[in-house]
């Protein structure tokens, strides 16, 4: 049985992790409707990993005799500017999520929740990929700057590593 504190934290992790798979599907609508392909297919790929998430928690919660609570979540934006506005915003979020497992991180070791914090370090090391993966687009979006053939090449690649990714989380035990 988790203790109380802990129960409470991961219950918040479940709600971020919904979040985020909202996030990015606003994401992938926007994207979709702007006629970014690639783009929005990235994006309902990174919903579907964010939902993933969510039930690896929903699942530890309640194998350790606790009881996972799903909440009401918070209405993700609709609209986001420009298709790099978007991945800034996708590169900040990702930050939070990382700061947000990090605490979760430091109260386990505090309540010496070892077994918890054993199955965190997934979470620590996805975290790592997912700041590393936001933070390589932002920087190919920083060099296509304004030229819309750059941005087609940038939507046609980028589709190939929504597919990639996919191919890559299948493989993940």
């Amino acid at each position: 049985m988790l203790k109380t504190n802990i129960e409470t934290a991961l219950n918040n992790q479940i709600r971020i992790e919904a979040e985020s798979s909202q996030i990015y599907l606003s994401m992938a609508c926007w994207a979709e409707a702007q006629g970014l392909e690639g783009v929005a297919q990235f994006m309902f790929n990174q919903s579907d990993e964010e939902r993933q998430h969510m039930l690896k928690l929903v699942k530890y919660v309640n194998e350790r005799g606790s009881h996972a609570k799903i909440t009401e979540l918070k209405a993700p934006k609709t609209e986001f500017g420009t298709f790099k506005e978007m991945f800034e915003e996708l590169y900040q979020h990702e930050l939070f999520v990382s700061n947000s497992i990090n605490e979760l991180v430091h109260i386990t070791l505090g309540e010496k929740d070892y077994a918890t914090h054993n199955f965190l370090q997934w979470y620590v090391a996805e975290q790592i990929e997912e700041e590393a993966q936001a933070k390589t687009i932002l920087d190919k979006i920083n060099l296509i700057g304004e030229d819309r053939g750059g941005l087609y090449l940038f939507d046609r690649d980028i589709q190939q590593l929504a597919v990639t990714s996919s191919v890559a989380l299948d493989a993940k035990p």
